[in-house]
């Protein structure tokens, strides 16, 4: 008796020495999520190229793809109570699609998630590199020092507890936001003497000429609401936690960037907005902040930019260390990537080799004498279609999954079969239209849009090959794929 407690007891001790642990709540896991499309970076630098392709109808662009997400968490909040473990869109292909589709998607995820987050240090250093030189009047100082940093800065923060890198999310965020609602609030308030211009905006149309790559663009900045449930372990009575933040960080998003394209739209005015968008893309935010609010709002919110970036950095970290340390928890990747700060309760080996990549992939680049302009817009479209193709490849296993349990178990029609087809629907269209778009969306030539994407397409179909390795020779690796066994 006392050895069969004993073993228990031990066995009890090794699990949770294999868990991550935390205390977030529904605001830091909001903040959290919200920090990943980096709200300063998308307002300034992502809205004026959707208005470029949309013009007045881009406040309706977000407030259609709000919609249309809010139907997709419908099934993903469903399925992250029906399959309660933190492997995130991992675990939930796992569930409806099998192991090795499951292992494909984690793949993808890894991959796009890296990608994504690389976006951050050649946009950091050349904004910070710009704003030393001409607003500093100070040294110039090569870009690749500054991406180096930010690098050392993220994965600091991301090898302690996930608390100290929610409550710095928190803090910048706070300060994003205020920024922006700033940036409305004057614009709105200007309006009335700008009655010529137009002050509204119209819903978008299937007819209308730029509406693929607006949806394309758009749909980006809504990523990263998949860390509701990959933070279950980290949060505090996850059953609750999830499924709030979940809709409110789709809903805050799609509101909060609805209203600055609305902004804007509201003081270049709506017939001239597009127009604008297009002569002044890089500079629009910042020029009609200082002239709406003054010369020095506007540098305070290009300091709040880098801060902006090096959050969302941040926030992509977090996501793709605790992938890599699901993969080597279920023994896939190199177990060492699995270890727990004993103290920290992280995920630290993971965040340091992902900082590690980042760091080696920055010296390369400078090696190779490839141009950081070149890199961040390569490094976020290709990730962001890697993640989009897992999430239409989610919202078709959510479906298949429920299905499935319908002649056992009675679910609501709504949540398991409706939702999920109308996501996997919207999804797919915009997954097709990323297909068709792929050299805009990553701003490169054939070449690089013909690698890149074979690569994207590899991950997932050499992670099911490598499934049916598993399956017939390393059984008890198979076994756990998913996050079956935590």
């Amino acid at each position: 008796m006392s050895t069969t407690t004993n073993d228990a007891t031990n066995a009890s001790r090794k699990t949770q020495e294999h868990r991550l642990s935390g205390n977030m709540g529904v605001g830091e896991l909001v903040m959290s999520v919200l920090a990943f499309s980096s709200p300063l970076t998308t307002v300034a630098g992502f809205i004026p190229v959707l208005l470029m392709f949309s013009g007045h109808t881009a406040p309706g662009i977000y407030l259609v793809l709000t919609a249309m997400l809010l139907i997709f968490s419908v099934g993903f909040v469903k399925m992250s109570r029906s399959v309660p473990n933190p492997g995130g869109f991992y675990a939930f292909v796992t569930a409806g699609l099998g192991k090795p589709a499951g292992l494909g998607g984690a793949f993808l995820a890894l991959f796009g998630y890296m990608f994504i987050g690389y976006f951050a240090p050649p946009l950091f250093a050349v904004t910070l590199q710009g704003f030393v030189k001409s607003t500093l009047n100070g040294p110039d100082i090569p870009w690749y020092w500054y991406a180096l940093g930010i690098i050392v800065v993220t994965t600091a923060l991301a090898y302690h507890r996930i608390d100290l890198s929610a409550r710095v999310l928190t803090t910048v965020m706070l300060l994003e936001v205020t920024v922006v609602v700033i940036f409305d609030i004057f614009s709105f308030a200007t309006s009335g003497a700008r009655v010529e211009h137009g002050l509204g905006f119209s819903m978008p149309w299937l007819t209308d000429a730029g509406l693929g790559l607006a949806l394309l663009f758009a749909v980006g900045n809504f990523f990263g609401f998949e860390a509701t449930v990959i933070y279950r372990e980290e949060v505090k009575n996850p059953e609750k936690t999830i499924p709030r933040a979940t809709y409110l960080a789709v809903a805050g998003i799609g509101l909060f960037y609805a209203i600055a394209a609305w902004a804007y739209v509201t003081f270049v005015g709506a017939d001239n907005v597009q127009a604008a968008a297009e002569q002044n893309t890089v500079n629009l935010f910042f020029d009609s902040a200082s002239a709406l609010v003054g010369k020095i709002f506007s540098d305070i919110a290009t300091i709040l930019l880098i801060t902006s970036i090096l959050a969302s950095m941040l926030s992509v970290q977090n996501i793709a260390a605790r992938y890599s340390f699901s993969l080597a928890t279920d023994r896939v990747l190199p177990s060492a990537l699995g270890r727990v700060h004993p103290r920290h309760k992280s995920p630290f080996i993971s965040s340091l080799a992902i900082g590690l990549i980042w760091g080696v992939a920055t010296v390369i680049f400078s090696v190779l004498g490839v141009s950081p302009d070149s890199l961040y817009p390569i490094a976020s479209g290709s990730g962001s279609f890697a993640v989009l193709l897992l999430m239409f490849i989610t919202s078709l296993a959510v479906f298949v999954y429920f299905f499935r349990r319908r002649r056992s178990e009675r679910e609501l029609f709504w949540q398991t079969i409706v939702a999920p087809i109308i996501s996997f629907i919207f999804l797919g269209v915009i997954t097709y239209l990323s297909i068709t778009n792929y050299s805009e969306l990553i701003g490169g030539s054939t070449l690089m849009t013909v690698i890149f994407m074979t690569v994207t397409f590899a991950l997932f179909f050499g992670g099911i090959g490598y499934a049916f390795f598993l399956r017939s020779k390393r059984p008890d690796v198979y076994a756990r794929l998913g996050r079956q066994k935590i």
